[in-house]
């Protein structure tokens, strides 16, 4: 059996460059429900805890929430941007630097709201738009072209991805 690699607890996404009509659902729902699970994952926790990288070399649990908040704030722009311009530039940015600024040691609370109202108003915006839609392309600057449904799959993956760490965390410390 090959061994689990804790950068990816989840595996890697897999774009389709297309979704069926339940697949993509699975996505909303994902994308919805990414605000609880992370409220979920964190609860309880200490500022020790809390500033406990969940791998060696990884980002503390913190820097993982607010990276999530922060790359999700690029993806509502991105989602829009693909929705309603042709072809738009979708800029890519310094995860690590961003990891790195005060604001990342901050509590994560600010984080946890932030992603609340985000993903409420990302979900009924994409339930809202026509089967077509889903094909419209942005340009990524570092991943090249993407449909709509690359980047909705993207960001229900990154959400998971990133909630597992968190996760898988919590059961080998025992918290």
């Amino acid at each position: 059996m090959a061994k689990l690699d804790p950068r990816y607890p989840i595996g890697q996404p897999n774009y389709k460059g297309k979704l069926t009509p339940a697949e993509r659902a699975q996505a909303f729902a994902a994308l919805a429900a990414l605000p609880e699970q992370l409220c979920a994952a964190v609860r309880g926790l200490d500022d020790e805890q809390l500033d406990t990288p969940y791998r060696k070399g990884g980002w503390t649990v913190r820097q993982v929430v607010h990276h999530i908040a922060d790359s999700h704030i690029n993806a509502y722009g991105r989602h829009k941007f693909t929705m309603t311009e042709n072809m738009p530039t979708l800029q890519a940015y310094d995860e690590a630097a961003w990891a790195e600024m005060v604001d990342a040691t901050a509590p994560v609370g600010s984080s946890l709201l932030i992603l609340q109202g985000l993903h409420m108003r990302l979900v009924a915006a994409l339930r809202a738009l026509p089967e077509h839609a889903f094909q419209r392309v942005g340009m990524h600057s570092e991943n090249g072209a993407m449909t709509l449904d690359d980047i909705v799959t993207s960001y229900a993956w990154h959400g998971a991805h990133h909630v597992a760490h968190i996760t898988t965390l919590r059961a080998k410390k025992g918290w």
